[in-house]
């Protein structure tokens, strides 16, 4: 199923073939796979056909000998060069590597808008525990009734070879991002014009899941994927906003729960709001709740379609859009972030194509993402409006965080084609770098510990 832009007949396979095995699970002969012709979490091992890009021979494994604990990570490809730029003159003998929202930035803003290509580094990497666990449940991994949930399997990547898009856009939201993990950084929504207010923000994540002596008997016993409380820390009319939110493994049995803090008020209370098509905290009505993390959630109210693969640029190894040598000026402008800092290169993506169910609603009608095959991790949206017209793109700028190791975004940015305006979600080069060392207990991710968080 590898396409260079999906086709209506790849989509008529697709869509065959996971009606018939949605809830097949892979056999021991596909399982066996992994580690050998695929790498350890699915992804085709070998190099392209003309090479552009390369056999995956294991990522980044080790940390930089420069690296120092609570650095912004050194740049491991700090000499690589620039080998071409796709610009207004020349995206038409670049556009099938292309996404259709991408190739919408560069219609929007043809006089600032570029993409800098440089030579493909399949760095992407996870502790081999991950590797271990996914191999363990590939076979026996399978979704609730509806797809609204998983069961099965812990740790690991659910779905390494997966038959439908639920599948596929599972194994993004269980991707392994750390266990225990401090966030430091914030956001900003520049006005047309390029000015913008800085929103900080204070993080923390647990990630029950993805915990070494996780099982499915616990999951299933505690039912809970996921624990994430957010705090946000300026401006001072802000300050002490606080969230929090346990993301439940099956979804029909417990949906998600989530609990808000109003400084103001000085009260803790219920969000069953926080989902879905809510409006993201301070981001000015530029990305939804189901947006973060480019798409977080409950995936009950879109048909999910595996349409296959496809080589893209999509942005990666963004160490230099990480580095603390920049200012947030340096980053933000009118627009779209400066391309100067954005490095782009050729991947194979898994697409995935969500259209809204008939009776349900959500201001996205339409949804495409393209989930990097080496991590799982969404790396660009299209998402369409209920006119059937291209309304936002997202793109998430990945880099290996080497001490973990795990591949996760450092910048998340979703442009609006209508305002014309942007949110940059993740800024985090004047502040203190993620913390995957943390040690959380449950005790940190109650209504009263977010109470305290607040004050």
């Amino acid at each position: 199923m590898i396409i260079r832009k999906p086709t209506l007949i790849a989509a008529a396979f697709c869509s065959v073939f996971a009606s018939s095995s949605v809830l097949a699970k892979i056999t021991a002969d596909e399982a066996a796979r992994l580690g050998n012709d695929l790498t350890p979490i699915g992804a085709e091992k070998a190099a392209n056909k003309d090479g552009s890009i390369p056999a995956w021979t294991g990522g980044i494994t080790t940390p930089l000998a420069s690296y120092k604990a609570g650095m912004h990570h050194p740049d491991p490809y700090a000499e690589d060069k620039v080998l071409f730029t796709i610009d207004k003159s020349n995206v038409d003998k670049y556009k099938e590597y292309l996404s259709p929202g991408q190739i919408e930035l560069f219609k929007t803003y043809p006089d600032t808008f570029k993409m800098n290509i440089y030579q493909t580094r399949r760095s992407a990497s996870y502790p081999q525990f991950v590797y271990d666990a996914t191999k363990k449940y590939a076979t026996t991994a399978e979704l609730v009734e509806g797809g609204n949930g998983i069961k099965n399997t812990a740790v690991g990547v659910p779905f390494p070879i997966p038959k439908d898009g639920l599948e596929a856009i599972w194994n993004h939201l269980l991707r392994f991002r750390g266990l225990s993990i401090e966030r430091f950084g914030g956001q900003a929504a520049p006005t047309a014009s390029g000015s913008y207010n800085y929103v900080g923000f204070d993080e923390q994540l647990l990630v029950e899941y993805s915990d070494p002596k996780a099982t499915p008997e616990k999951l299933q016993e505690s039912n809970i994927l996921f624990k994430f409380k957010q705090k946000v820390t300026e401006p001072a009319r802000l300050a002490g906003t606080a969230l929090l939110v346990h993301e439940t493994m099956d979804q029909i049995l417990t949906p998600r729960q989530a609990w808000t803090y109003n400084s103001g008020q000085r009260r803790v209370r219920r969000a069953p709001n926080v989902a879905y098509d809510a409006p993201g905290t301070a981001a000015d009505s530029l990305r939804t709740t189901d947006d973060f993390d480019m798409f977080n959630g409950s995936p009950n109210r879109y048909n999910w379609t595996l349409k296959g693969k496809q080589e893209l640029y999509i942005p990666y190894n963004s160490y230099k859009l990480h580095s603390d040598k920049l200012e947030y000026d340096d980053i933000l402008q009118a627009g779209h972030i400066n391309p100067e800092y954005v490095r782009y290169e050729k991947h194979r993506v898994w697409v995935v194509e969500a259209n809204l169910k008939e009776g349900t609603r959500h201001i996205y009608k339409k949804r495409v993402f393209y989930i990097d095959e080496d991590s799982w991790q969404v790396h660009v949206a299209d998402i369409y409006d209920n006119r059937d017209q291209m309304y936002r793109v997202a793109m998430a700028h990945g880099l290996n965080y080497y001490e973990v190791p795990t591949h996760w975004s450092t910048l998340e940015v979703y442009h609006d084609l209508n305002s014309r305006r942007y949110l940059a979600i993740g800024l985090d080069n004047q502040e203190k770098m993620y913390d995957f060392s943390q040690s959380f207990n449950d005790n940190e991710f109650t209504s009263s510990a977010l109470r305290r968080e607040g004050r």
